[in-house]
């Protein structure tokens, strides 16, 4: 059995602390928790779980506090968790399993990223990272922000998930520190391009984050699935800037990096939506619920792409050509994903009128054709 090391870095993390290490305590042996300026009572929650507190001065540099991190590790493997992350149940059984049965021989193991949920609970955006890393290899983090951890060997893609439950309560954060170093006339590294861009999409500056996208992928540097990403980033700029020609160009961009995407696919049919053209929209919102993404993708995946949000549009298409039936049906098809979307339900109201649908044993049929 292997032996784990937790290495975490924190700030202000006192409502979420607790909750992290409880969810992840039992298969771990180390746990160490680097501060990086707590003004509240962060470090006595984390003296509930560990001796291991350590004080790293703050310099803007989420790699260097990682590594620092890392530095104090002393068991075999060392896994890392934000804060505001937790593994559920069944991932911890998983965990526990995992560090019982894995082969030493394997240096990285790549765990799911949870991100963000629906009303239900599904998942609607995922990614994988590499989690489990062999402390002797002694990898390091790369990147003041949007840091990654740069591994190599034999990696093993594990189905177990970290759930993320953060509230990104200091969303200037990355940004001001690109700003800051932006000003000081540091050079960026293609990554450091796309996730600027990223900041200023995400803070509505529009056209600022369109010419940094267009900049990163005029370098053609990026790594492929984050050139497909910039793709459709910047074609909702430009949408958000009212350039339907540019945002046009920009979803069929992506195409030169690979098959269409099921973002991609509904980018399409949303744009041909617009124009009144339906059977054209038709066309990609279908394509969107046939693409399968393979399991172990390392890119962002915006699952409801593939799932509820096509068969509603569909649905508007087709009620569009007065074709009621296969409206409800793929009206029917999004609630099983969003029953309480409150368009799936006033889709239902106004289908079920139009189509004069009979209640049997309680359920909404439709009329034979």
């Amino acid at each position: 059995m292997i032996s784990i090391s937790l290495c975490m870095i924190v700030k202000n993390e006192e409502n979420a602390l607790d909750r992290c290490l409880s969810s992840v305590q039992k298969a771990v042996d180390q746990i160490i928790v680097v501060d990086t300026g707590s003004t509240d009572s962060t470090k006595q929650i984390a003296r509930k779980f560990t001796r291991n507190i350590f004080d790293f001065e703050w310099i803007d540099d989420f790699a260097a506090a990682r590594n620092f991190a890392f530095d104090q590790a002393e068991m075999d493997y060392i896994l890392w968790l934000d804060a505001d992350d937790i593994l559920m149940e069944d991932d911890l059984a998983k965990l526990l399993v995992l560090k019982s049965t894995l082969d030493t021989e394997v240096d990285s193991v790549t765990m799911k990223y949870h991100l963000a949920f629906d009303a239900q609970g599904n998942v609607v955006s995922s990614l994988r990272r590499n989690r489990l890393v062999k402390r002797s290899n002694q990898f390091r983090w790369k990147g003041a922000v949007h840091e990654y951890l740069e591994v190599g060997g034999r990696i093993l893609d594990s189905d177990i998930a970290v759930t993320h439950c953060g509230d990104d309560r200091d969303s200037d954060r990355n940004l001001n520190i690109y700003m800051k170093r932006q000003s000081a006339g540091e050079s960026f590294s293609p990554r450091d391009i796309y996730y600027f861009a990223n900041e200023l999409k995400d803070h509505r500056f529009f056209e600022m984050a369109a010419v940094y996208y267009q900049r990163f992928l005029k370098e053609g540097m990026g790594w492929i699935e984050d050139n497909i990403a910039a793709c459709g980033k910047l074609a909702d700029c430009y949408h958000e800037l009212g350039d339907t020609s540019m945002e046009l160009a920009s979803i069929l961009r992506a195409f030169e990096y690979g098959p269409p995407r099921p973002d991609a696919c509904c980018r399409m049919g949303y744009h041909f939506l617009q124009k009144n053209d339906y059977n054209a929209s038709l066309y990609w919102y279908k394509q969107a619920l046939e693409i399968s993404v393979p399991e172990h993708s390392w890119g962002m995946q915006n699952l409801s792409c593939s799932t509820w949000l096509p068969h509603l549009q569909l649905c508007v298409c087709y009620d569009r050509l007065g074709l009621y039936d296969l409206a409800y049906r793929h009206n029917e098809a999004a609630r099983q994903y969003q029953p309480d979307h409150p368009s799936v339900i006033s889709n239902k109201a106004y289908l079920e009128d139009k189509l004069g649908l009979a209640q049997v044993s309680g359920a909404a049929t439709v009329p034979s054709t």
